[in-house]
């Protein structure tokens, strides 16, 4: 018997990946129903993927929570996955404010959610562990860069407090860049700038139930999809990255959730997604944590690690889930390619065509 699903913003690349990986990847059946606030979103007209889509309110609408209810109790959803971060901060504070889910949710306490969307109030949290690079924010309307020049030599890499896909990223190089980069961003009301981090691009992705960590796994970010058409270079969707096995980096993650869990006196559960940069010295800070999952989902479900079948089966109370702690290991040398509109290949390094030799070419 099918399970029923409801995904939201369905119109972005990471909802798209998890439809994908609970149908390619999972021994289990899916009606999946889709939402988006979009009605050009490409992902509303995939028919392979969701068996109805709906666009509704943005979050925060006086009419979102009404159409949110009508399309579960229409389609009898047993699980919505809520991956939006603006549904996410909606969801969690509807519970917040004693509201009760109309379905089976697996999302953090609002407390937790609020300090993790906004990277400057886990900046602040985490200063204390040494877990981030040097920080300050720096507010668009009142700036003092004197004081900024002071804290941070240049370059420094700067970008939004809030908000995704690399929103409002700069490596900063000079004063003149950064006045630059600030009139052209009018809309960010927040900026956070941080040293520098010339190494690899990690993830950690971490999934906890009441307070338990049940599983992890890691990956690297080498390059995006579109990279030229952004500043920064980063545009948040991965077109080329590995699969790793690191648990020095899930003991980090561990650490600095236990103690953001400390700080809102909350426990951790839902699932979260640690962004690691490395220093020159290869030495990883924490520049953000995600209270989702993130664009490559798919990758790792397709080298083992399928967080969205996970996540099914304990909202399910699947019996014979396994809730000891588990980090997905992958084979070594393991990469995936990943391109617009087009489903992710998993290969071995080694496998890549080596670049054209004319010297070895020879007609006859």
């Amino acid at each position: 018997m099918a399970i029923n699903v409801l995904i939201n913003g369905v119109g972005g690349p990471t909802p798209r990946s998890i439809a994908r990986s609970l149908h390619r990847y999972s021994n289990m059946e899916y009606t999946i129903i889709g939402t988006d606030i979009n009605p050009r979103a490409h992902g509303l007209y995939e028919k392979d993927l969701y068996h109805e889509t709906y666009v509704i309110p943005p979050a925060g609408n006086p009419a979102y929570w009404s159409a949110i209810n009508n399309i579960i109790e229409k389609h009898d959803i047993e699980i919505a996955i809520v991956q939006p971060e603006l549904e996410v901060l909606e969801w969690t504070k509807y519970k917040k404010e004693g509201g009760i889910w109309p379905c089976k949710v697996f999302l953090p306490d609002h407390a937790i959610v609020e300090n993790l969307i906004d990277k400057a109030l886990m900046t602040n949290i985490l200063k204390k562990i040494g877990l981030v690079p040097a920080s300050i924010t720096i507010d668009p309307l009142n700036i003092d860069y004197s004081a900024i020049e002071q804290q941070l030599p240049y370059p420094f890499w700067i970008r939004s407090t809030s908000g995704s896909s690399g929103l409002g990223s700069l490596k900063v190089k000079d004063k003149a860049s950064l006045k630059n980069w600030i009139t052209i961003n009018p809309k960010v009301n927040e900026f956070i700038a941080s040293t520098f981090l010339s190494g690899r691009n990690l993830a950690c992705k971490l999934l906890f139930h009441k307070g338990k960590l049940l599983r992890a796994a890691c990956g690297e970010r080498v390059n995006y999809i579109m990279s030229k058409v952004a500043p920064s270079g980063i545009t948040g969707n991965t077109s080329f990255g590995r699969l790793l096995n690191e648990p020095k980096l899930i003991d980090a993650s561990l650490k600095a959730l236990e103690l953001i869990s400390i700080h809102t006196g909350q426990e951790l559960h839902g699932f979260f997604t640690a962004d690691f940069k490395e220093d020159q010295n290869g030495t990883p800070f924490i520049t953000e944590i995600n209270v989702r999952m993130v664009a490559f989902n798919m990758s790792f479900a397709a080298g083992g690690a399928n967080f969205s079948e996970d996540i099914i089966r304990i909202l399910t109370e699947d019996p014979t889930f396994d809730y000891s702690y588990k980090m997905y290991e992958f084979e070594k040398d393991l990469i995936f390619l990943r391109d617009v509109d087009a489903e992710p290949k998993l290969m071995k390094e080694t496998e890549l065509l080596k670049p054209y030799n004319l010297n070895t070419f020879s007609m006859r």
